[in-house]
C-alpha cells in the first residue's frame, strides 16, 4: 500500500514505498514466528493442533492461524485428517533435501578438530564407521606439536572394541546386534588391557552411553590412551566420531574427564552443522 506526498507545483504527487515490516532484534517478526512454527511442527514428528502450536509459541490463535495459512499456500505445511491438524509439506522436505545434497562433512568437521586440538592439546581424529567390516576407519586428522604424539595414518582401521571411536560405535548397537559381531569379528587381544569378554565390554559399553564419551584405556596400544565422541546423521544414527589421543603420560586420570567434555562438544557442534539434530 502507498500514500501520497504533496506534490510541488508542476509536478504530479509521487508514492512512497509502505513501511518495512517491524523488525527486532534485526529480524523480521513474522518471518522469525513462521520459522518457529516450522520447528514446533517437526518436533510433534506427526501432526499437532493449531491451539497447541500457538500456546507453544507464545502467539494468539489468530495470529497461528494466519502464518500458518501462508507456509501452506507456499507447500512448507498442511492440514490433515477431519480435525485439521497441522504436519510439515513436500516442499519442507525439497528444501531440507538440498541441504543434505550440499553438505560436506570434511569441510564441516576440520575446524573443529583445528579447535579441539589447541584446547586439549593432543592429537584428534575424525573416523567413521565402516559397515562392511564394521570398523572404524580415520579419514581426517590434525596432530598437536608435541614431540611425542599419536600418529596414524588416514584410512587407517580401528577396531570396534579396543578403540575410542569403535567403542563410541558400538555403545548405540543394540544388545543383540552387539553379540551378532562379536560372533562375527571376535575379540582380539591388541594389550593386556583389551576387553576380552562379552560381559566386561558390554559394562563398558554401558558407561559410555552414561557419561557420553568412550575411553580406550591402552586398550589399543600400551602407552596410549583416547576419548572419543559420536556424530550423529539426521535419523539420529551415530556414523562417524570425534577422538582425542595421547600418552598416557599427559592423557592422565584427572585429564580424561575434561577432554571427555570437550569431545562431547565438539561432537555436539559437528552433528548441529551436519545433520541439524
Amino acid at each position: 500500500m502507498t500514500t501520497p506526498v504533496p506534490a510541488k507545483r508542476g509536478k504530479k504527487p509521487r508514492a512512497t514505498p509502505a513501511a518495512a515490516p517491524a523488525a527486532v532484534g534485526g529480524q523480521v517478526q513474522s518471518l522469525t514466528r513462521g520459522l518457529r512454527l516450522l520447528e514446533l511442527i517437526a518436533e510433534s514428528q506427526g501432526s499437532v493442533a493449531l491451539t497447541e502450536l500457538a500456546q507453544q509459541a507464545g502467539l494468539p490463535n489468530s495470529t497461528t492461524h494466519r502464518l500458518l495459512t501462508t507456509l501452506q499456500q507456499q507447500g512448507f505445511v498442511q492440514q490433515t485428517g477431519e480435525l485439521g491438524f497441522w504436519t510439515m509439506g513436500a516442499h519442507a522436505f525439497v528444501v531440507g533435501s538440498s541441504f543434505l545434497q550440499s553438505r560436506n562433512l570434511l569441510a564441516i568437521v576440520h575446524p573443529v578438530l583445528r579447535e579441539l586440538m589447541m584446547e586439549a592439546g593432543e592429537t584428534v581424529n575424525l573416523a567413521v564407521l565402516d559397515l562392511s567390516d564394521y570398523q572404524a576407519v580415520i579419514i581426517d586428522q590434525v596432530q598437536c606439536t608435541q614431540l611425542m604424539r599419536m600418529s596414524a595414518p588416514i584410512g587407517g582401521k580401528l577396531p570396534m572394541h579396543a578403540s575410542g571411536a569403535g567403542k563410541a560405535f558400538l555403545a548405540h548397537l543394540s544388545d543383540t546386534q552387539i553379540t551378532a559381531l562379536l560372533h562375527q569379528k571376535g575379540l582380539h587381544c591388541y594389550t593386556p588391557k583389551t576387553l576380552m569378554s562379552p560381559h566386561s565390554l558390554k559394562e563398558n559399553l554401558a558407561l559410555i552411553r552414561k557419561t557420553g564419551y568412550s575411553h580406550d584405556d591402552e586398550e589399543h596400544a600400551l602407552g596410549l590412551r583416547c576419548v572419543a565422541a559420536p556424530i550423529y546423521d539426521e535419523h539420529g544414527e551415530p556414523f562417524a566420531a570425534i577422538s582425542i589421543s595421547g600418552p598416557l603420560a599427559r592423557m592422565t586420570d584427572d585429564r580424561i574427564t575434561e577432554l571427555g567434555a570437550l569431545v562431547i562438544r565438539a561432537a555436539r557442534r559437528v552433528t548441529q552443522a551436519y545433520s541439524g539434530r
